[in-house]
């Protein structure tokens, strides 16, 4: 009697359960749900990341090995599971930040003594694919994921419940043709440029593009960057020739776009290198297949005529160190020589015998912002062992706090750092 009680009750809980899980809407019925503003059924008891613990007392004894220029020291920000690039709330101050995966985090610093004290999924209900947050200037934030773009008004309001404020701005499917869809250079990034136009990083999935696909993919911007209207509306290829681009920004002086690509893999340890890109104006190419990275010309396309009119990068960086996010630097906390200047990442070599990267690089630049005025040297490095080739780190992100300190961001330890000036600034 008892053994046939204790199996109804254990039953009619797997009932429950079963109930339960079938109101949950899928992600789609959450995002339609949402735009409609209905509830999604969430628990308002949203799952968070531990700040402290073995894992954040791990990687704050990484950061040991890290070496910065006199007078700037770095710090552990948050733990955020697979951390990638970043979009700080305009009026908030909250960090949204992207994955490879499926999840979005929030990071939010409500004390503000520059350390995380609450890092939560994002919009949980939604079930993202390789998702990269920018915000616009009047607090809309946009996502632009691998084969689709969603917005988020006042994300920044929104973002401490399970359901979101959402609208769709291209549909699944209409960022690039089904047919195209790959799990090779398939990440996105966006902009909101000075003209209040979208801007987002199409990457091109082969290594190099075989002829069979260069007309759709020039037509289509895939291999480039392309814009449009906040609403998705009147998209136009901005540039063409890039065939990696996972980070791009706007220099807040002549407001014109700059961009990193990551160059062709296979062709040896010191070519070709990798390229940061001035694109003042649509229409511009950059190389891409003809050139795998610099001057250097692909071995697909060696016996071919390029196109004229041709853009070669301003910079050029080590080969296969995997150039990703960058930002200019507008703050005051650092020293007069760091102001106006580019601040770009390396995430670090997988095919390079002699591994590179995994360090904030340092660009100065013309007071007019122009272009540069000196070399792209190391700013942030260290995770990078150079004896055993190990690497305890692998930067991809960084972004400027309104006090003037630097985040980065790293996707394999799973943290976002916070670098500080305290010297001298004369």
């Amino acid at each position: 009697m008892i053994k046939q009680t204790a199996l109804a009750v254990a039953a009619s809980a797997l009932m429950a359960a079963s109930s339960i899980a079938a109101t949950q809407p899928t992600s789609d019925e959450a995002l339609e749900r949402m735009r409609s503003f209905q509830p999604t059924g969430q628990s308002l008891d949203m799952a968070t990341v531990p700040q402290t613990g073995e894992v954040a007392d791990a990687i704050r004894r990484n950061l040991e090995r890290v070496r910065l220029p006199e007078g700037f020291s770095i710090d552990l920000y948050a733990v955020v599971p697979d951390a990638r690039h970043m979009a700080i709330g305009p009026s908030s101050g909250v960090v949204f930040v992207g994955t490879r995966k499926t999840d979005m985090w929030a990071v939010t610093d409500r004390t503000k003594n520059r350390v995380a004290d609450e890092v939560k999924r994002f919009a949980p209900a939604i079930s993202f694919t390789q998702p990269g947050p920018c915000f616009s200037q009047d607090g809309f934030m946009f996502v632009a994921e691998h084969n689709r773009v969603l917005v988020f008004p006042a994300a920044e309001f929104f973002f401490e419940g399970p359901d979101v404020a959402v609208d769709i701005v291209v549909p699944s499917g209409e960022l690039i043709p089904r047919e195209e869809e790959s799990f090779n250079h398939g990440a996105r990034v966006c902009r909101i440029g000075p003209d209040n136009q979208l801007y987002i990083s199409l990457g091109q999935p082969y290594n190099v593009q075989p002829r069979e696909k260069l007309k759709l993919y020039e037509d289509l911007g895939i291999g480039g960057i392309v814009r449009m209207q906040r609403d998705g509306s009147e998209r136009e290829v901005y540039a063409r020739g890039v065939r990696n681009s996972v980070g791009i920004t706007f220099n807040p002086t002549t407001r014109e776009l700059w961009f990193t690509d990551n160059q062709v893999d296979g062709m040896g340890d010191d070519i070709p290198p990798g390229e940061i890109n001035h694109a003042p104006r649509p229409g511009m190419h950059f190389g891409m297949p003809w050139y795998g990275g610099g001057t250097t010309r692909t071995n697909e396309y060696r016996n071919d005529d390029p196109p004229e009119g041709l853009t070669f990068p301003v910079v050029e960086t080590v080969a296969h160190a995997a150039d990703l996010g960058l930002t200019f630097y507008t703050g005051r906390q650092f020293p007069e020589a760091y102001r106006g200047g580019l601040f770009s990442t390396q995430r670090g070599s997988w095919n390079r015998t002699t591994p590179v990267g995994a360090r904030v690089m340092f660009t100065p630049f013309e007071a007019d912002g122009s272009g540069p005025s000196g070399e792209t040297i190391p700013f942030a490095e260290g995770w990078l062992d150079d004896e055993t080739g190990e690497y305890y780190g692998r930067i991809v992100d960084v972004l400027q706090l309104p006090d003037g300190s630097l985040l980065v961001s790293d996707d394999t330890a799973g943290a976002i750092y916070r670098i500080s000036y305290n010297g001298s600034r004369d």
